[in-house]
């Protein structure tokens, strides 16, 4: 008891003593956690480029497949062929970026490589698909925890055959 008595007067005799000098330290650690916030705050729109933008890798495994910055390829988890102008390859990537502005970057930079976007499916996982002459895409997200999946699958559209008019024997 005697203990708590002595530290509440050897605190309010501190106050008393060192109250300007207080007001100053305030002040100080205000400064401090503004300036790291700002800088914090700077960092993270640089990374994005325009707020709420994400921005094209300059390389990735086909070309006209764009992917957002800070995605890294998952190469045991992926697989690309290409022979004759077919290509067939499911694409995997990982990184962290909101699953709306990456749905919203797709639906931006597929366009500018002649993909027409085809739907968009919600219902947990979000699947993008695009279509152009001779190929197909689908964009798939994945949200596990912070870590957001994308999964691009390319390959040619499938040959759809003019059914024969003549009657069946």
């Amino acid at each position: 008891m005697n203990a708590i008595r002595n530290t509440q007067y050897a605190i309010r005799k501190f106050q008393v003593k060192n109250s300007s000098s207080g007001i100053i330290f305030l002040l100080f650690a205000f400064c401090i956690l503004h300036s790291f916030g700002c800088t914090m705050i700077s960092k993270r729109d640089k990374a994005g480029g325009v707020p709420g933008m994400l921005e094209p890798q300059a390389i990735s495994k086909f070309a006209d497949i764009p992917v957002p910055m800070g995605f890294k390829l998952l190469p045991n988890e992926s697989y690309a062929f290409e022979s004759s102008g077919i290509r067939v390859g499911v694409l995997k990537y990982q990184g962290k970026a909101d699953p709306d502005r990456v749905i919203n970057f797709y639906r931006e930079q597929m366009p500018m490589y002649n993909w027409s976007l085809l739907n968009v499916i919600e219902y947990g996982e979000r699947l993008m698909n695009f279509d152009r002459e001779g190929e197909t895409c689908i964009i798939r997200l994945l949200s596990r925890g912070r870590t957001l999946y994308i999964v691009a699958s390319v390959g040619p559209k499938p040959q759809i055959s003019k059914k024969s008019t003549r009657p069946v024997k």
